[in-house]
C-alpha cells in the first residue's frame, strides 16, 4: 500500500513540478533560476506544514504521510536540478547569480520550513 501511494504521489508531484515550472518560465526572463527556486521553497514550506498537520494534529496514517511527503513532495522538489543550475551559472561566469541562488535557496528554504511548521501549529 505504501509503495503504491508513493508512486501515485510521485507521479502527481512530477507533473505538478513540470506544469508550475513551465508556467513560471513563460513569465520570467532572467538568468536566476526562479522556477526551481519557487518550487523548492514552496515544497519546503509544504513539507514543514504538512508534517505538523499530519503527524501532530491529524495523526494521519504513515502510508498517506509517505505518499504525500516522499512521493508527491519528493518528486515536486528537486535538489539535482538545483545543483545543475548552480553549475551552469558558474560555468557561464555568472558568479553573483550562482551565489545568490545558493544562499537564497538555503535561507529562504529554511524559512519556508519554519513558516510551515509555525503556521500549522498555530492553525491546529
Amino acid at each position: 500500500m505504501t509503495s503504491i501511494l508513493i508512486a501515485i504521489g510521485g507521479a502527481l508531484g512530477a507533473l505538478s513540478r513540470y506544469e508550475l515550472g513551465l508556467w513560471i518560465t513563460n513569465r520570467w526572463n532572467h538568468p536566476f533560476p526562479l522556477p526551481t527556486f519557487i518550487i523548492n521553497i514552496s515544497g519546503a514550506f509544504l513539507l514543514g506544514f504538512l508534517n505538523i498537520l499530519f503527524i501532530d494534529k491529524l495523526n494521519l496514517s504513515p502510508h498517506w504521510r509517505l505518499g504525500i511527503g516522499v512521493g508527491y513532495l519528493g518528486a515536486f522538489t528537486t535538489f539535482s536540478t538545483f545543483g545543475f543550475e548552480v553549475f551552469t551559472l558558474l560555468e557561464k561566469g555568472q558568479y553573483t547569480t550562482a551565489l545568490s541562488y545558493v544562499l537564497l535557496s538555503i535561507l529562504v528554504g529554511l524559512c519556508g520550513v519554519s513558516l510551515g511548521v509555525v503556521l500549522a501549529r498555530w492553525l491546529f
